[in-house]
């Protein structure tokens, strides 16, 4: 045990604590800008400096080592005057653009200024080095995050979240040093162009506003004004408990009446509870699991509903894809229902007839869910995805006085009843717990076994794993590092009949777009409160879901039908592979969009569409024959998209809106613009079968 005396007070610690450490135990607030929970402490800012007695000259709080006996003090004038002069020099090289900024109220370096009344001093210092124009400032490319480098205080976060203390990924890193220190992608590259996974925790990590998720709630707030379209929005399990953060609230505490209730102020016609279709995922990917377990075929099977972890696969291991399941996320299997199914029938018959469709939104807490939203062959199912945060911004911006709401809100029926084991979803391990309480029910055993698997609960990272009597052994991986780790050797084609993959640690609750919390046992009081909710409800297997059960009864015929295929399910490819090129293209036909349909090709290239048709030579003339000499698409459940049925990187098989079946053949080419390539379509054959 260490004892110290800072700013007057006894404080008791134990061995390894901080001067930090030591001063939040004693209730002394020292501010940080470059400290997160979690990630190893850089001393880059220098707000935390203190005085210890018996030193020359100030340590930083964050990384200096409390010691038994230390003599601490963390407000002396000299110490006020330093951050006075520290944080005039970084508003010199900030834009003064809080009105706009998307964490406006939310930025810490926002917050220490307004505390203390710090003034611009200093000339304005742009960031960066003039010498290397490279090192492009603002870049909204990727559909989930938005970097601006004139607000970065080079703190360092970002790229630690990044690279060896968090993801692994190493898609952030620094270039030049002193003053000019900035943080730039791999080669200076676009984000889009890098192998981003959309997760988002350099967002989470970021004390300003430099790095963002891609702000959506302008576009819905103004959509909701209008009131000219049903809108619908629903919620994931960890938003309704994170959610409360945002508004002063203890981490754990669960407001999903209070958010139903805002969510209903704010003009959405239906909420809906997306752990619906979490019981539905359920019911698909545990079918398809022990489908696999009969056949002994592309096992272990991967769980899917983490876009990062999709990400990444698709990145990185391609020839890893055929053991994802085929089932959508959540997200997007409720998406496809309210705009496809039996509920958009029923609201009127412009609806039913496919002319128009609903307004759908989705709260998560994931910023990979908006790439995940734009993937083909399910874009346009959600309109748009709004993290937690945005939606917190939502909710300040109209005035909502989401404390004083009532915890009375109901979901609408009937895409929101749920039960625990949709719940647990949103802590880390909880898809497999799910799975396996469902999969034990189709193998007639599960009276037999526990319905909680405390072994793959926890936050901590690592494989998490358990076996399974009549299933097998399966695993957790909690977090990306985690997975990357795991595949490193072929142990795991072996050892388990199922792994989960969560790219952020601790899961859903966990996620890139989550509010910014500086306590460190935030993710374990955000799975206490998740496991207490299934705990408590009065039905905790995906099975027992009453309208899944009458869903599969009117709807989709079966889990795994081919009417729960179409709706349901999902096909990968290689990110940038010719096999993706053709699933974006056939997208686009789909929805008739000529213009990104154009973005594809080449400016001289030949499409073969096997049709009266014929040949349609040069991107232009594909645009504009997209546009205008397809049948006009519906909208709704006359929505019908291309299928491909070949399951392999380099089959082109495809089953056509119509029922036909055709194959295409591409011939691919570099197309340079401004000094960057991308590859393109040269020419596309189609060949009926």
């Amino acid at each position: 045990m260490i004892r110290l005396t800072i700013n007057g007070r006894r404080a008791e610690l134990n061995e390894g604590a901080t001067l930090l450490d030591a001063a939040r135990m004693a209730g002394i607030h020292v501010p940080t800008l470059c400290h997160y929970p979690g990630l190893p402490p850089r001393s880059v800012c220098r707000m935390c400096l203190v005085e210890v007695a018996g030193t020359p000259k100030p340590q930083p709080a964050c990384s200096t080592p409390a010691k038994d006996g230390d003599v601490v003090e963390t407000n002396t004038r000299a110490l006020q005057d330093f951050r006075r002069s520290d944080a005039e020099w970084l508003l010199a090289r900030h834009p003064n653009d809080c009105m706009r900024c998307e964490v406006n109220g939310d930025c810490r370096l926002q917050t220490l200024v307004a505390e203390n009344q710090w003034e611009e001093r200093w000339p304005e210092i742009p960031p960066g080095s003039p010498d290397h124009p490279e090192h492009v400032p603002t870049d909204h490319t990727s559909p989930s995050i938005w970097r601006d480098l004139s607000k970065c205080i080079e703190c360092g976060l970002c790229a630690q979240a990044c690279g060896e203390e968090g993801q692994q990924q190493f898609v952030i890193g620094f270039a030049e040093r002193g003053y000019e220190r900035v943080p730039v992608t791999v080669f200076d590259k676009p984000l889009s162009e890098t192998n981003c996974i959309s997760c988002g925790q350099c967002t989470l990590v970021c004390p300003v506003g430099a790095l963002i998720e891609a702000p959506h709630w302008h576009d819905v707030l103004h959509t909701l004004d209008s009131r000219k379209r049903v809108s619908v929005v629903q919620i994931a399990p960890a938003t309704r408990i994170a959610i409360s953060e945002e508004f002063g609230m203890k981490p754990g505490t669960v407001s999903t009446g209070r958010l139903i209730n805002a969510l209903r102020q704010l003009g959405f016609d239906y909420v809906f509870d997306t752990n619906f279709t979490a019981d539905l995922t359920i019911m698909e990917e545990g079918t398809e699991l022990l489908g696999r377990l009969e056949t002994g075929t592309r096992l272990p099977i991967f769980t899917s509903c983490c876009p990062g972890w999709v990400s990444w696969l698709e990145l990185n291991r391609p020839d890893l894809l055929p053991h994802l399941s085929t089932a959508k996320s959540p997200q997007q299997m409720h998406g496809a229902l309210s705009k496809r199914g039996q509920f958009a029938r029923a609201l009127g018959p412009d609806y039913a007839a496919g002319k128009i469709e609903p307004y759908v939104v989705s709260v998560m807490p994931c910023t990979a869910k908006k790439d995940e939203a734009l993937r083909p062959g399910m874009a346009g199912d959600v309109d748009h995805v709004l993290t937690t945060r945005e939606l917190a911004r939502m909710i300040r911006s109209r005035g909502i006085a989401f404390g004083a709401l009532e915890e009375d809100g109901r979901f609408d029926s009937p895409l929101g009843e749920s039960t625990g084991a949709a719940q647990i979803f949103g802590a880390s391990g909880g898809v497999m717990e799910a799975m396996v309480r469902t999969a034990a029910h189709f193998k007639g055993g599960e009276h037999a076994l526990p319905l909680e698997w405390q072994q793959l609960r926890g936050v901590d990272q690592g494989v998490k794993t358990a076996t399974v009597p009549g299933i097998g052994a399966v695993a957790v991986c909690n977090g990306i590092a985690t997975a990357q780790r795991m595949l490193e050797t072929d142990d795991w084609q072996t050892d388990y009949v199922a792994v989960e993959v969560m790219a952020c640690v601790g899961g859903c609750l966990g996620g890139g777009g989550e509010p910014k919390s500086m306590d460190p046992d935030v993710l374990k009081k955000r799975a206490q409160a998740i496991y207490d909710m299934d705990a408590n409800a009065p039905r905790r297997r995906s099975h027992e879901n009453r309208d899944v059960q009458k869903l599969y009864e009117t709807e989709l015929t079966g889990p795994n039908s081919e009417a729960a295929h179409d709706l349901l399910h999902t096909e990968y490819a290689g990110r940038r592979s010719a096999r993706s090129l053709l699933m974006r293209f056939l997208d686009c036909v789909d929805r008739r969009d000529g213009e990104a349909a154009a973005q594809l090709f080449h400016p001289e290239a030949v499409w073969s569409t096997a049709s009266p048709f014929g040949d349609i030579e040069g991107a232009s003339d594909i645009e504009v024959f997209i546009r205008t000499q397809l049948p006009p698409r519906l909208y709704g459940p006359h929505y019908k998209r291309h299928r491909m049925t070949g399951a392999g990187e380099g089959d082109f098989t495809v089953l056509t809106p119509d029922g036909e079946n055709c194959r295409f053949t591409m011939d691919m080419s570099e197309l340079d613009e401004g000094g960057r390539s991308r590859r393109v379509i040269r020419r596309l054959e189609r060949e009926l079968l």
